[in-house]
């Protein structure tokens, strides 16, 4: 009678106790101190079950344990594995004559393992040792296997109360960074802020944005704590990383161990495990998110739902982005000869001018005008006059550095902007263009197509936009000197 009420009285407080928290780490570290207190054991640990290896692992423990945190038993292996494979608890009177142990802790004599479970699953397995041999009779295993009942039902509830608490930061998280996106319309930027939102809401040390280009993807973004091993631009080659594999089979891959993957592309020197998760928006594959951490077996499954949330929301905004940049473009750009149109120019020659102000710099202006192009109209017709444009056009792009920029003016005029290059400088690149233009055949023009230039340099003739140049006075110079340019007044 008097064994049975100590029984009632132990689990009475051990069900209190344990039931007494949601907190999983407080949860832990009760079953632990009742267990140490009630038993007087010298070594105790709480095993958890990771479903998708099929492992238990070291989650908490107590004593002079040289098992680590962490350390994992494979289902089926030593008397934790045996017990969560058996669902009953296993005994070891005496470790020396069972082969089932697995020798982690010299002092130890004596060990029983006992499964949690839940609704007929094992969750975990408490293992507990003794320096005695057989010290562990009948009735305390009975006892610590009543115990483990409640000690279960607290772990479940736990795991219940951590996952909706995960859950509601998920929500938020995907709000956040849905209000946070969408607001934003330049691509470098949005890249930025997706960077930046993924570090604040979830578990991650590194992430990096990835956008296809051509038949691979390219490095347009990342930030965290880790060290890059690539650089920023960087082009993958397609098929190369797990990047590419994500985006080529369109769905959201884990790697725990990085260094098991076959030509994986160390991003970060110190990434153990990586999770990347393709931005698909409408069946079109933009890129991938390259989420890293610096530790083993950092992602699970749970996390692929709330980031592939993410990653559509950053998906549609990248989307947007590449929409509004394209119409950007299309303001600036002239249709007719599909180059930057007068618009730009004036946009741009201001931050030219600042640049060059602020670093002390030079830059000049080479001013194109199409000789007698209102004659060839008449005589030729508007059609062949917009070919002479774009053949015009396109000579100038391919006479000029990547650096300078080429615009339609107006009519057929031109206006070229060529940073840190001097007045005299300008004038050898605009007898270049000039005579480019002079010695090229137009089709259905019987006569040679002339331009006439004019130069302006930054600081010499001017120090704002409207003191740089005067195209008409400088055009109407070269025309009498058509073989030389001519600086502007």
């Amino acid at each position: 009678m008097l064994e049975s009420m100590q029984k009632i009285a132990i689990l009475y407080d051990a069900s209190q106790a344990v039931l007494s928290t949601f907190d999983l780490d407080e949860v832990l570290n009760q079953i632990l101190s009742i267990i140490r207190d009630y038993f007087q054991l010298q070594n105790g640990a709480v095993m958890l079950l990771d479903k998708s290896k099929q492992e238990l692992y070291v989650k908490n423990h107590f004593g002079r344990s040289n098992v680590d945190i962490g350390f994992r038993v494979p289902i089926g292996m030593g008397l934790t594995g045996t017990a969560a494979k058996l669902k009953r608890p296993i005994y070891a009177a005496d470790v020396s004559k069972d082969s089932r142990y697995i020798d982690r802790v010299k002092e130890t004599k004596s060990e029983v393992a006992i499964p949690l479970m839940v609704r007929d699953e094992v969750v975990g397995v408490l293992d507990f040792q003794s320096d005695q041999i057989g010290y562990f009779d009948a009735g305390m295993i009975d006892l610590l296997t009543l115990f483990s009942t409640q000690a279960s039902i607290a772990l479940e509830n736990a795991r219940l109360y951590s996952l909706e608490r995960r859950r509601a930061e998920q929500l938020e998280a995907i709000n956040a960074v849905a209000r946070q996106t969408t607001a934003v319309l330049d691509l470098d930027e949005l890249l930025t802020v997706v960077c930046r939102l993924i570090l604040e809401w979830f578990r991650i040390d590194h992430v990096a944005v990835l956008l296809a280009e051509g038949d691979g993807l390219r490095v347009r973004a990342y930030e965290g704590t880790l060290t890059p091993n690539v650089d920023m631009g960087a082009h993958l080659a397609p098929g190369v990383g797990l990047a590419s594999q994500a985006l080529a089979q369109g769905k959201s891959l884990i790697e725990n161990d990085v260094t098991v993957v076959e030509s994986y592309i160390q991003g970060f020197l110190e990434t153990k495990s990586e999770m990347c998760v393709p931005l698909i928006f409408f069946g079109e594959k933009l890129g991938v998110l390259a989420l890293d951490r610096a530790s083993h077996d950092a992602f699970d499954q749970d996390d692929i739902q709330p980031l592939e949330s993410v990653a559509d929301i950053c998906a549609a905004a990248i989307q947007n982005a590449n929409y509004f940049d394209r119409m950007k473009q299309l303001a600036y750009v002239d249709g007719l000869t599909g180059i930057f149109n007068r618009r730009y120019f004036e946009m741009r020659i201001g931050e030219e001018l600042e640049r060059a102000s602020r670093f002390s710099g030079r830059m000049s202006v080479i001013m194109v005008d199409i000789d007698h192009f209102k004659k060839l109209n008449d005589e030729f017709g508007h059609l062949l006059g917009d070919e002479v444009l774009r053949v015009v056009s396109n000579i100038l792009k391919q006479q000029l550095r990547k650096a300078d920029m080429v615009c339609r003016y107006g009519g057929e005029e031109f206006a070229v902007v060529v940073p840190e290059t001097t007045g005299n400088n300008a004038l050898v690149v605009a007898e270049k263009l000039r005579r480019q233009i002079e010695i090229h055949p137009f089709p259905g023009v019987p006569r040679p197509v002339t331009i006439s230039c004019g130069v302006a340099d930054y600081p010499t003739h001017g120090s704002t936009r409207d003191k740089s140049w005067r195209p008409k006075s400088c055009a109407a110079r070269l025309k009498s000197i058509p073989s030389r340019g001519c600086r502007a007044p």
